[in-house]
Parts: C-alpha cells; structure tokens; sequence
C-alpha cells in the first residue's frame, strides 16, 4: 500500500494503463533518439518549437463535450497534425506528448496525465507511419497525407481513450466508443480542415500562417467562452466540500446512465455508502475535522466509480456494466481500502455499503435508489463495516423503519405482520411456518384465558419469531445435515436480531417475547438464559407452537412426526425445555391426550 493508504491501480485498469504506456514511453525514446543521431536545422527546430507552443496553449482550454467521459477536445489536435506532415512523426510525438504534460502543472493526477501523453505519443507514430506511402509536395499528396494523417491519429486516440475509460467506468467499449464517435466526429473533423490549411500557408510560408490567426482565435475565443459555461455548469453539480457531484448531478447522472443501460442491455448497479458513527467523530474533533474526514474519504471513493456525495455523511457510486456479484465486489473493495487507510485525525473509520443492481426490466431512478437505501440500512443496522445487497425482505424492513416514526400504531403492526411471509420465503419449513404458528400460538393463548389484545399480540409476535432469520445465511437454514458449533451460534443469534429489527418500531412487547422465543423453562436457554415464570407468557407460548409445527412438519433431514408423537414429546420435555401450563393448553386445544413422563431435555 502507498502512503495515505491508496492501493495501486485495480487490476483490469493497470491491464490496460501499464501497457499502453511503456508504449507511448517507447515511442517518446525513440523518437529523441532519432532527433539524437539527425539534428534539424534551426529553421525547423524553430517551426516545431512554435507548433509546441501553440499546442500547449490550446491544450490549456479544451473543450469539454457533453456526453463523454473525457476532459474534451482541444485545438492542439490541429498543431499536432500539422507538425507530423510538415516535420515528421518525431515532431509529432513531440508536439502531442509534451503538451498534456503540461497539465502536470494544474495538479492533476499523474496516472492520467502520463496515460494522455503516451497516447499522443501513439497516434503521432502511427499517424507518421500512415501518411508515409503519400509523402510528397504536390497539393494532392498535401491533401492525402492531411486526411490520412487525421483520421490515424483521431483513430488511435479514439480507441486507446475509450478503452481506459470503459474499463475504469465498466462500461462494454462499444458503447463508449460509439458515444465518443457521436460526439467528437463533428469537432475533428472542422479541426482537420483547420489543420489542412495551416500545413498548406506553412509551406508557402511560416509566417503566412498568420492568416490562420484570425479564424482560429475565434475559435479559441468561443472555446474557452465554452469552456467556462460549461465549467460553471459543472460547479453547480459538484459539492464544494468533497469536489464529487452533488445531489442534483448524482440524479442527472443516475437517470442517463439507467436509460443507457436499458437501452444497450448491460447492467447498472448502484452502490449507497455511509461512514459509521460519523457524529461520533465530529462530537470529538469537531466539525472542521469531521469535513477533513469527509474530503479524505472522497478521494477514495473516486477510485471505485463515478462518486457523489448526496449530503452529510452518505455517498452514491455508480456502477455501470456492472452485475450484483461485481458491485458486491467493488463495494467491498471500497470498504477494505477505507477501513485500511488512516483518515487524520480521525484515524480509521469504517462505512457501510448498501447495493441495488437495475434487472433488465424497467426499473425507475427513484425505485433504484430506494432498493440501495434499504440495503444501506441493513447494512448500518446489523454490523456495520459491510456490505449488503438488495433483497425484496429488505425494502420492508426500511419500509417499518420510516413507519416507526409516525403515530399510527395500527400501520406499524400491519407492517410488522407483512415481513413474516419474507422470512417463510428464506426458511426451509414446507409451508407457511410463521403463518401456521402465528394461529396456533393465537389459540394457545386463548385457551390460556389471556385478554383480547394480549391474544393479537401474540399471533403478531409468534408470526415474527423468526425474523431474524433474515440476516442468517441461507446455507446455514437450509442446510440437510446437522449444523456445527459455528453455525449453531450463529442461527441462535437470530432472536437478538428479530429484537433490534422490532426494538425502534414501538410494537411492544413483541420485540420483548421475540428476544426470548428460545428461552427453556429450566433455565438452560438462550440468549438470556431465564427460567420459569421469568420467560414472558407470549414468549413461552411461541416456544410451544415453534416447537410443534416444526416437528409437525417435513424437514429435507427427517420426517414429519404425528399430532400424538408431537404432543407427546413435548409433554415430555415440559418442566425441562417448556412450560407445562402452555403444552397442556396446546393438547387441549387439539384435542389430544398426553402422558406426562419426567421431565428430559430434547435438542432445540
């Protein structure tokens, strides 16, 4: 890892960087040694030297173009053009190379400066190369070697800039290079022209291309007149603070990149992250450091894909090309590269990532948006420092979470009520588990003589008993075999977790008696080991129709036992595992006789 905490270029990126620019750096080397072992006269060191000088002020205003991930076009396309059929590929390489390395001087990133430059080294090579069958003064040749030598150079530049910029972006480089066709054929071309008539007035005489001076300040004059517009416009949709979009260019961006995506077939997947506990740190450092922390982070995000921050401490990063499993992927770079990199004065701090992916169907902005927030707060609720991905149970989870801050009661329950199905849909109970104990724990209730809203606080806490669930892996609910030590501890976290998911929505006490759903009468349970009557009534109730339904029921490792065998073996083990009032108010609620042997402990 590099000072600051950034990692090198990520793989497929440095496949394409690396490459490319030992070429260019080839190029440029053999280009000084050819000027090395053949000197020029000073007449022509002196043409070169003002066609440089004219390239690098053109490349001090490009032209930013909509539509195109690249910093634009700029006139230094002209010079560059003119310099190779007057003076030789070398002097292309020249003129095309040092020019962008004078953006080294703006500060900007290196990588990006020295892959520009070894990209204009490239095409001043191949464009020499091209025009080299055409050589010759006649005004047909002059005409040839200008278009030949354009159209060579405008190539290669094309291809080598849409190819680093569809794998940074992962977008397919078709598209890329189709949109950077539509968008800069036009401009390239009227340059070409431009280029034809400085290469003609150059040859009757250097200074007759003074001629030029006026139509190419106009242009020059209308570019940086355009340059600015647009780069004001750009300053409205950046956020100060972090130098990343802002909320308004995030939906912009959002909303083009999704009908791109629809339209061309390729996937786009959008990734939410949050810092931790980020009050925390503003609380102790103060807010200047806290927008320290923010700018620090900002830098680390832009490796990941095109960043925005939306606002405190949230950011989005959009992922284009990209499937669920590859923002999983991306996400959880981002996350290790954060929590790996000292942020002063902070030091490490951790986010959280939340991921939605648009499916071939249409999928709105604001529906996207509202997936990856979901899975943002799943993220945030249950661990921190992680990512999670989109899950149809998730949008109801955030859906409570936005009820738990109004007052009807009423529409919080009917929520609650709503995620039993999900859970059901993740479980390997055949049927509908939380369904069928929801009723029965209802009529365990009834037959106990509870009142009528103790009765519907059971069946709503008996069908979200499982709740939890939700954040166990699906391979440790549906494995066919025993679990082991690890996997038991972690599906009897699920109780705990039902009871933070319900804790903030003010449903009690069903947060309460789902917590304590797998307590045992004798005190050996979990998560709080209580015993007896200090396990709540709805909670021992739970315990009891749980325990039936899932003995009742076909498992992929056994079969289904009898009403009688079930009964009776809860009878059996009631005193120990369960309450014996709550098996009693079952059997009777059944219809079914039992025995009551002593008391033996059975596996939960």
């Amino acid at each position: 890892m590099s000072p600051g905490g950034k990692l090198p270029l990520p793989p497929r990126l440095a496949a394409v960087v690396v490459p490319v620019g030992l070429l260019g750096f080839g190029v440029a080397v053999a280009a000084a040694v050819s000027f090395a072992v053949s000197p020029r006269d000073v007449a022509t060191l002196a043409g070169i030297a003002g066609l440089l000088a004219a390239s690098t002020l053109a490349e001090r205003y490009p032209v930013p173009l909509d539509g195109i991930d690249t910093g634009g076009v700029s006139l230094g396309f002209v010079f560059c053009t003119a310099s190779i059929v007057l003076y030789g590929w070398q002097a292309g390489v020249v003129v095309g190379m040092a020019a962008p390395i004078m953006h080294l001087l703006e500060h900007r990133p290196p990588i990006r400066v020295t892959y520009n430059a070894a990209v204009m080294s490239i095409a001043a090579a191949v464009s020499g190369a091209a025009i080299a069958p055409f050589r010759g003064d006649e005004a047909g040749l002059v005409f040839a070697q200008v278009i030949v030598g354009a159209f060579a150079f405008y190539s290669v530049n094309l291809i080598l800039i849409s190819l680093v910029v569809a794998v940074s972006a992962h977008k397919p480089f078709r598209t890329v290079a189709r949109t950077s066709i539509a968008v800069t054929g036009m401009p390239f071309a009227l340059m070409a022209s431009a280029a034809l008539m400085l290469v003609i007035l150059w040859q009757r005489s250097p200074f007759l291309s003074a001629a030029l001076v006026g139509p190419l300040l106009a242009i020059a004059l209308y570019q940086r007149s355009t340059f600015r517009e647009l780069r004001a416009m750009r300053l409205a949709l950046t956020d100060p603070l972090t130098g990343l979009g802002n909320h308004r260019h995030f939906h912009d961006r959002l909303e083009r990149e999704l009908a791109d995506s629809q339209a061309q077939g390729y996937p786009l997947s959008l990734c939410l992250v949050d810092i931790d506990d980020f009050k925390k740190i503003n609380d102790r450092f103060g807010h200047p450091a806290g927008d320290k922390v923010l700018a620090q982070l900002a830098t680390n995000l832009r490796q990941g894909g095109e960043a925005f921050r939306l606002g405190g401490d949230e950011f989005a990063i959009l992922l284009p090309g990209r499937d669920e499993e590859g923002a999983r992927i991306a996400a959880e770079s981002i996350i290790e590269r954060i929590s790996g990199a000292d942020l002063p004065p902070a030091g490490p701090v951790t986010v959280s990532a939340g991921i939605a992916t648009a499916p071939a169907e249409d999928v709105g902005r604001d529906e996207l948006v509202r997936r990856a927030d979901s899975a943002l707060y799943w993220a945030k609720e249950y661990g921190k420092n992680q990512t999670r991905v989109y899950r149809p149970d998730v949008v109801e989870i955030a859906e409570l979470k936005r009820l738990a801050a109004g007052p009807d009661r009423a529409a919080r329950f009917r929520a609650a009520a709503s995620l039993a199905k999900a859970v059901d849909a993740r479980d390997a109970y055949t049927g509908s588990h939380s369904e069928r104990v929801s009723d029965l724990a209802a009529r365990i209730a009834t037959r106990l003589g509870v009142d009528r809203e103790q009765i519907e606080l059971t069946r709503l806490a008996a069908s979200l008993h499982d709740l939890g669930k939700l954040a166990i892996p699906e391979e440790i609910l549906r494995k066919p075999g025993p679990l082991s030590e690890t996997e038991r501890l972690v599906l009897e976290r699920h109780p705990q977790i039902g009871y933070r998911m319900l804790e903030s929505l003010g449903v009690d006490p069903v947060a309460d008696w789902v917590l304590h759903h797998h307590e045992r009468w004798d005190g050996t349970g979990y998560p709080d080991a209580l015993g007896g009557e200090e396990i709540p009534l709805g909670a021992r109730i739970i315990f009891v129709a749980d325990a039936y339904d899932a003995m009742t029921s076909d498992r992929v490792y056994r079969g289904r036992l009898t009403d009688d065998e079930a009964i009776a073996e809860l009878a059996r083990c009631s005193g120990s595992q369960f309450d014996p009032d709550v098996v009693g108010a079952l059997a009777d609620e059944l219809g079914i006789g039992a025995a009551w042997p002593a008391a033996a402990a059975i596996p939960a």
